[in-house]
């Protein structure tokens, strides 16, 4: 009786933060949220997240008991939390440079403390379990910056930097995930440019990292090709060289759909990811709904695996 009576005297000292998790109920069925970021910047719009805004998203998320996971470890369960902690996916797409952004002074390269990974980096030293679980999904050949995270002068980001780019955010342990040649509507192509546009970024991320193949593709516009095979597994044959690209995919990010179930649970479809696009308070009104409706997953302190 005494014992538990220190236990619960002990527990009612904890800050607000440390409290919450200790009582929160474990929910391994419960839902993940699979937030999803586009331009990093100056503005606050509907595709657009104000990188001070940003910063903050992270830090509410830390505050209300979330940690980071990569598309591969959610699809293989690989949830190894302590109790009373939840993870959180965050997905950033079409590779624009204020994701990642490079400053130059002195002919020496640092990255921009504003850019999405300068914000990541900044708050993963001060928070290492956040450290290299991000997941960026690349476009290779788009226009107006959008081409690994800059090019030819955009933003002030050199064609050079973008392969660079590519290796530290792998060897930092984040995830590089396939997003398509230029944001291409699957819907409108045939099955040979679908597998073009496909293999064509995964040999553009291998020339950064050879022998690293994205494994989880985002589904550009929401517009599935027709035949849906596609996207699981493919090949291309380059004209020029002959030489054959293959391709296989594990996970599809589609563009909304709410938070995603929980990999212990039957329904969940690793190749039909929904996800959580960031705008306005839309962040604070998920994390409200899934505390409010008793939802959100909850781990128990044990790798649940698959």
């Amino acid at each position: 009786m005494l014992r538990a009576m220190l236990a619960l005297s002990l527990v009612a000292t904890l800050p607000p933060s440390l409290l919450a998790q200790v009582t929160r109920a474990p929910n391994e069925m419960g839902r993940i949220p699979v937030l999803e970021y586009h331009l990093i910047g100056e503005r606050e719009s509907r595709w657009s997240r104000n990188w001070q805004r940003f910063a903050r998203d992270l830090e509410l998320l830390h505050e209300r008991g979330y940690r980071p996971i990569t598309v591969r470890q959610l699809v293989r369960g690989e949830i190894d939390l302590p109790a009373g902690l939840s993870p959180v996916v965050i997905t950033f797409d079409d590779a624009s440079p204020g994701q990642f952004r490079y400053l130059e002074e002195h002919g020496r390269l640092r990255v921009d403390p504003t850019s999405a990974v300068g914000i990541w980096d900044a708050f993963a030293a001060r928070h290492p379990e956040w450290k290299g679980r991000a997941v960026f999904c690349v476009l290779t050949a788009a226009d107006e910056g959008h081409a690994l995270f800059g090019e030819r002068g955009i933003q002030g980001q050199r064609s050079a930097w973008r392969l660079p780019k590519v290796r530290y955010l792998i060897e930092q342990g984040h995830e590089v995930c396939n997003h398509t040649l230029w944001h291409a509507n699957l819907a409108q192509m045939s099955s040979a440019v679908v597998r073009e546009q496909i293999a064509r970024a995964q040999l553009a991320v291998d020339s950064a990292v050879p022998g690293y193949a994205p494994r989880t593709f985002a589904l550009p516009l929401g517009q599935w090709p027709a035949d849906r095979d596609l996207l699981k597994s493919g090949s291309w044959t380059d004209p020029r060289s002959g030489r054959v690209v293959q391709y296989e995919i594990d996970a599809i990010l589609m563009v909304a759909g709410g938070p995603a179930r929980s990999p212990k649970d039957p329904a969940f479809d690793p190749l039909r990811i929904p996800r959580v696009q960031v705008f306005g308070d839309e962040l604070e009104r998920l994390l409200d709904r899934l505390d409010r409706e008793g939802v959100r997953y909850v781990s128990a302190g044990t790798r649940i695996g698959r």
